[in-house]
């Protein structure tokens, strides 16, 4: 208490004198969980597009042949586990729970309004432009936010689980080298729950769903939890250059590295 009162939290200025200034890590805890929110909403937005990579034929070391089909949604996924890594270890454990709850509940407010959306009669001057004429738009908008009912609760389950096992993982790995080599608690938490992640959603839609053969299954899970990996190794250096960042615009008292969030 006594250095709080000493040495107070910088503030974010407000726009109009009539209102007070925003402490900066209140601030800062908002921006991150507002593009936490977004990013996820995103992922469930582009997520319906399917792509392939090694269009040639997988690698030897990946099991399976032929190309390897992912969702879009990898390519903003993984950002919400490095999200999660920096509440963490910045704002603590339930700051970060807070924020996967909240990414949950802002992602139903998502489904719910297409839903809404969907339903809504097509004006008459809703129509292709040009290049694309004799396509339905009101079709098109319902193919583009099509949600598979097992796919959605198979999604919404995975992410739900291994976010908070991540936050949970990472706070293990961090009493367990006291603090310090934060590369640890970030891949070995990440890396992780991505495996929680992807079995989840990928054992429910493909065999309820798709009623894929088991052995199918097994090799779509390592191909695309591969790719996970890869990714997640790929942004161990931003979450270094991020927390240097927080920790400098917030000012906190010492170095990173310390054995609790400063802001727990």
């Amino acid at each position: 208490m006594a250095q709080s009162m000493t040495n107070p939290a910088p503030s974010v200025a407000s726009p109009g004198d009539a209102l007070p200034a925003v402490p900066r890590r209140d601030a800062a805890y908002t921006l991150c969980a507002a593009t936490f929110c977004v990013v996820l909403v995103l992922t469930n937005v582009i997520g319906v597009k399917l792509f392939q990579i090694f269009p040639d034929g997988r690698p030897a070391w990946m099991p399976g042949a032929g190309p390897v089909t992912l969702t879009s949604g990898i390519i903003a996924y993984p950002f919400t586990f490095l999200l999660t890594d920096l509440v963490s270890e910045i704002w603590g454990r339930r700051r970060a729970d807070l924020m996967v709850v909240l990414g949950f509940m802002m992602s139903g407010v998502m489904l719910l309004l297409v839903q809404v959306a969907k339903v809504l009669p097509p004006s008459t001057f809703w129509t292709a432009p040009q290049g694309y004429e004799g396509i339905s738009m009101q079709t098109a908008f319902e193919v583009s936010f099509y949600y598979p009912g097992v796919l959605l609760f198979a999604s919404m389950t995975a992410y739900l689980v291994a976010q908070l096992f991540d936050v949970r993982l990472y706070h293990f790995w961090w009493k367990l080298t006291g603090g310090g080599h934060m590369w640890v608690r970030n891949n070995g938490s990440t890396i992780v729950s991505q495996l929680v992640d992807t079995i989840i959603v990928n054992g429910i839609f493909l065999y309820w769903g798709l009623k894929m053969a088991p052995q199918q299954i097994v090799e779509v899970i390592i191909a695309v939890y591969l790719c996970k990996v890869l990714l997640a190794l790929l942004d161990t250096p931003l979450i270094y250059l991020f927390r240097a960042l927080v920790w400098r615009w917030l000012n906190l008292p010492g170095k990173p590295g310390t054995a609790r969030a400063p802001l727990a």
